[in-house]
């Protein structure tokens, strides 16, 4: 496949705007692709559990062995090299390294992550390391009632500060939380994920004790590094279906339930006065001193882009258009989206620089004859490459660009059942297939390294 079939304008155009130091990554996290579960003194974690309760995952799969990440880290690390990849985001089991989430360290499971990133240095990718990426230790889940309740707060900046200690200097940002709204309302208000529980007031009150935690871990980081520290917000954009005062407010409610919620404490110190009109009595209970303790000076946003929101409040609601498809989740292809609001977040906010921490499809791949013709997602990486290009051009400082996923792995409630790699993983053999969005994505980086004009300035 020739990168010129979909790419040279998309090229030409970043290779003009884009930042001298860009980065060109993949994502991962621990629960979804290590496995290990509980090898090497690991204690288990929420989704552990949640694995467990029949029901809860389409395939009745589990995390057990997931992509079997653990043992072959160095093969994986080797795939990125092979893509030319400039970085790699992945996440810290905290339950590896702390196995109750308090009390003593494992450093078999530190002695992990620590060969991790000796292979990536060895290998030129620059390591971005999130906290927490779901992954609760299911001791505090038992103890505490986990992030329902504030003493979860100080345990986690602890945890936050020893990573830190330990791996500061070797890493190139650090990520407190990856997607608190997915924690919070899917997990405790609609029961999508781990926990499991449906509780609007609860999730929203999950939703500050996570906002706390963050901030809290940014101040106990600063206090042993001076690596990058920042925070990974999934942002999906609203849209009013149709003209109508009934779909603009509904619209103007989710995108405060999403966007709002968390961005407004980050970077104003304050949560949306019409989203608490809203909740009622459901809004969370803030504590003096609570807003001041989130809002932390950040060195960077991570943003994680997939689609929008199309809000219809008619009956039946007016479905979304999905001119250019959707993808095997059932989420409409939307690129525009991805331009109009990191143009927004730019103007409202005054973000620190940008880096779009994950943005990619599931797709329904085959693997025939050893090749995995995933064009769906080419085209659709290759527009939503097109609208970041459209945002830097009008002065949107995105410093990194993460594909989801590097490999094929659990995708949470969806077990195994969905594929967001770019790598096909079997998971019987865990043998790793580049599929053909890998090698387009390997061409197009070294195409777009091999044309860049460097940015003034």
């Amino acid at each position: 496949m020739k990168i010129e079939t979909y790419s040279n304008s998309t090229l030409l155009e970043l290779s003009q705007n884009l930042h001298p130091d860009f980065q060109w990554g993949a994502a991962t996290s621990a629960a979804q692709i290590e496995g290990a579960y509980d090898e090497d003194g690991k204690g288990l974690s929420i989704w552990d559990s949640f694995c467990a309760e029949p029901g809860r995952i389409t395939d009745a799969s589990d995390i057990r062995v997931a992509c079997d990440h653990y043992h072959r880290y160095r093969e994986d690390v080797g795939l990125m090299q092979g893509l030319g990849l400039d970085a790699y985001r992945f996440s810290v089991a905290w339950a590896r390294v702390q196995p109750l989430g308090r009390g003593a360290w494992n450093e078999a499971g530190f002695a992990f992550y620590d060969r991790l990133l000796e292979t990536l240095r060895e290998a030129g990718i620059r390591p971005h390391v999130t906290l927490y990426h779901w992954d609760l230790p299911a001791a505090l889940q038992e103890e505490f009632g986990g992030w329902e309740s504030r003493a979860v707060v100080p345990l986690f900046a602890d945890y936050a500060a020893e990573v830190a200690r330990r791996f500061g200097d070797r890493v190139a940002s650090i990520a407190t939380l990856n997607e608190p709204w997915c924690v919070a309302t899917l997990g405790y208000e609609i029961a999508q994920f781990a926990p499991g529980k449906k509780d609007r007031a609860l999730a929203m009150q999950v939703s500050h004790h996570l906002m706390m935690a963050h901030g809290a871990a940014v101040k106990a980081m600063r206090k042993v590094t001076q690596v990058p520290l920042g925070v990974v917000l999934n942002h999906t954009p609203a849209f009013a279906a149709e003209a109508l005062e009934s779909d603009r407010k509904a619209a103007r409610i989710d995108d405060g339930l999403n966007v709002r919620w968390y961005m407004d404490p980050i970077f104003r110190g304050q949560y949306p006065a019409d989203i608490l009109d809203h909740l009622g009595a459901d809004a969370p209970k803030v504590e003096d001193g609570d807003l001041d303790l989130i809002h932390q000076p950040l060195d960077f946003l991570g943003i994680n882009f997939y689609t929008r929101s199309f809000i219809s409040t008619q009956t039946p609601p007016k479905p979304a258009p999905g001119k250019q498809g959707f993808t095997d989740m059932g989420w409409e292809i939307y690129p525009e989206a991805l331009t109009q609001h990191l143009v927004r977040l730019s103007r409202e906010y005054a973000p620190p620089p940008i880096f779009i921490t994950e943005n990619g499809m599931a797709n329904a791949d085959k693997l025939v004859d050893g090749r995995v013709a995933d064009v769906e997602r080419i085209q659709y990486v290759n527009e939503h490459l097109k609208a970041l290009a459209r945002a830097v051009a009008l002065g949107v400082d995105v410093r990194g660009y993460f594909y989801w996923s590097l490999l094929d792995n659990f995708e949470w409630n969806s077990g195994y059942t969905k594929r967001f790699g770019l790598f096909h993983v079997n998971y019987a053999t865990q043998e790793r297939v580049a599929k053909d969005s890998a090698l387009w994505y390997r061409d197009f980086i070294t195409a777009f390294k091999s044309r860049r004009t460097p940015k003034a300035g």
